[in-house]
């Protein structure tokens, strides 16, 4: 149900929901935050990395909340939403369904995606598919080849649940596993580290993603791991959309090569790449702001 913070349908507070959705052994419910007019058909879908959580996108959402309504969910196992039941459904095929689910939700018949990591890898299977309902998406600093390196990095930390004994120390440790994303103030890390962290019953506080979701990534094998790059090279193949494929400057996720290569093999594909930043940019400063609006706002208004 909305929160009292939708005290009406262009509040500048952001409205938190849920929607119930479905799995092959039950249901859960997904939580998403939303900014902006709620009756906007104008839509933009931001969805966020690995172990991270909505909220990374607050000041993103608020800045394009004057031209879109702003719907940042919580992907399953993450933040406030629910945990599988079986944690070998934590892949895309389920984190598609459920965006289908959301989208069903918001009763739209398009959007643009902002996926970041993780994010915008449910984009790219999600706007490829048939009669998919993406028209713009920028994927930040992702594509289908994730580089060694990279997947060894998220390896060491991936399903690892430390106890914290207050919720700064907890936010100290996020903020540890993120300083690639740039230079952020002390005020701007704990605005997007503490949703990432929960209080225990006796007083302690642990990360609130299920760890569970480090299963399936510990267990794939090369042949799926190809499998699946192939997977997303069709995906890129075969998207209509118009895309923006942004990198980290010194990202160790996404090389130049690949971005390079998303960009040869898309029908509408360009590439932005941000300077001094690596994996992956947070877009929370003005200058990257105002490239994620060039894109899907000032963009659009040059050629409508």
């Amino acid at each position: 149900m909305p929160t009292t913070s939708e005290t009406s349908s262009n509040s500048p507070l952001p409205r938190q929901r849920r929607v119930q959705c479905a799995s092959p052994v039950g249901l859960h419910r997904i939580a998403y935050t939303e900014w902006g007019d709620a009756a906007n058909p104008r839509v933009l879908v931001c969805v966020h990395g690995l172990t991270r959580s909505g909220r990374d996108f607050d000041r993103l959402a608020a800045a394009l909340s004057d031209a879109y309504r702003v719907v940042c969910p919580d992907v399953v196992g993450r933040g406030q939403s629910d945990w599988l039941a079986d944690p070998r459904l934590y892949g895309l095929p389920q984190y598609v369904a459920d965006i289908v689910t959301l989208i069903a939700r918001l009763d739209v018949e398009t959007v643009d995606w902002f996926g970041t990591s993780m994010g915008g890898l449910i984009g790219l299977a999600f706007a490829s598919l048939p009669g998919s309902p993406v028209r713009k998406m920028i994927v930040n600093d992702v594509g289908p080849r994730i580089e060694p390196g990279a997947l060894a990095r998220i390896g060491e930390y991936l399903g690892v649940q430390p106890r914290f004994s207050t919720e700064q120390e907890g936010i100290d440790y996020v903020t540890s596993l993120s300083l690639s994303f740039g230079a952020l103030s002390a005020d701007e890390w704990r605005q997007i580290g503490a949703p990432l962290v929960r209080a225990l019953p006796d007083g302690g506080w642990t990360l609130r993603y299920d760890p569970r979701i480090a299963e399936p990534f510990n267990a794939m094998t090369p042949e799926q791991a190809e499998a699946g790059e192939a997977m997303l090279w069709r995906a890129v193949d075969a998207i209509d959309a118009r895309m923006l494929v942004v990198r980290g400057e010194v990202s160790d996720l996404l090389s130049r090569d690949t971005a390079a290569e998303m960009v040869r093999r898309g029908k509408r594909v360009s590439l932005a790449e941000i300077a001094g930043v690596g994996h992956a940019p947070v877009f929370m400063n003005a200058e990257q702001i105002a490239l994620a609006r060039g894109f899907f706002v000032e963009e659009a208004a040059r050629t409508s």
